[in-house]
């Protein structure tokens, strides 16, 4: 029988129609299985980080899911908050010694968008996926 673990999921609203059908993804997956979790939102995915660390202070989670959707547009601002955003969940996963599942996308248009948060092929089960396994090794 497969341990029960509690939780974190972070979701921004920028892009809703992506990142909510990321999150219900990831909440169907976790109840099928019995898993527990709490749900946070921040109005974009930069602010993702920071909640994630005013919320590991407050409450004990076994892991975290990071939930939502950069669009590559006409300048390189794209990058730079991918990039922070992952080098800052690495640090927090390390700092706090849980797993911290990055499955904020970084697609180049909202097509692509659509097609990685849809049913058939979706990231945030892939981050929850990921993330029991770092807890069970």
């Amino acid at each position: 029988m497969m341990k029960k673990y509690k939780f974190l999921l972070v979701a921004s609203n920028f892009y809703p129609e992506i990142t909510l059908n990321l999150l219900k993804g990831a909440q169907k997956y976790l109840e099928i299985n019995g898993h527990k979790f709490d749900t946070a939102f921040t109005k974009g995915s930069l602010e993702i980080p920071t909640k994630i660390s005013m919320k590991l202070k407050k409450r004990k989670y076994d892991a975290v899911v990071a939930i939502g959707c950069i669009i590559k547009g006409k300048t390189d601002h794209y990058e730079f908050i991918a990039n922070a955003i992952t080098i800052t969940l690495l640090q927090l996963s390390i700092q706090n010694k849980l797993p911290i599942s990055n499955s904020v996308l970084t697609c180049m248009n909202k097509k692509q968008a659509r097609e990685r948060s849809s049913k058939k092929l979706n990231r945030a089960i892939e981050a929850v996926e990921a993330a029991i396994a770092v807890l069970q090794d």
